[in-house]
């Protein structure tokens, strides 16, 4: 089913579906300011998941992880994070949308709902993670329509090129 090419059309409207629901989540958070000024968002949403509010109790349940949420939120690393996140799911969705480096976006996209589980949160994550893990299942059925078809021999050549290069020796002085 993951390899057959007559499953194609199906990978490919879930890489299509996948690729707008990050593309739409990304749109919105780019042009706000508490995602891209301020941090305001991330800062907000860690500290209600790790019940750093007054009346909150925890929504994780992983000590490691709170700790670790506990940790960004006390050294202040939400100014940089909000934006890693903003333009990390604009690009996972134009890489979905385009075929373009599709397993590596979402490898990025799988790993970036994981985290918001991983923070307490459901919502729509376990579906879009599920549907991310098919896409990376089904490889290059996902994108036999997409840009990756022609980009990867490319990649791959560039990377077999640069492989195959002896290393220089050291010059003696």
């Amino acid at each position: 089913m993951f390899r057959d090419p007559r499953w194609r059309p199906v990978w490919f409207l879930l890489r299509l579906w996948l690729g707008y629901q990050w593309l739409e989540a990304g749109l919105h958070k780019i042009v706000d300011p508490k995602w891209m000024v301020t941090g305001e968002a991330v800062r907000g949403f860690w500290m209600r998941a790790a019940g750093m509010l007054p009346d909150s109790k925890s929504l994780i349940k992983y000590g490691w992880y709170e700790g670790f949420i506990r940790w960004l939120v006390q050294t202040g690393q939400h100014v940089w994070f909000a934006k890693l996140v903003a333009i990390g799911e604009l690009l996972v969705g134009i890489g979905l949308l385009v075929g373009g480096l599709t397993i590596v976006a979402a490898a990025f996209g799988a790993f970036m709902n994981l985290n918001y589980m991983l923070a307490g949160t459901t919502s729509t994550n376990p579906v879009l993670y599920t549907a991310a893990i098919l896409i990376i299942m089904a490889g290059p059925a996902a994108y036999h329509w997409g840009i990756d078809r022609l980009l990867l021999p490319h990649l791959k050549a560039l990377l077999t090129l640069s492989r195959s290069r002896p290393i220089p020796a050291a010059r003696q002085t």
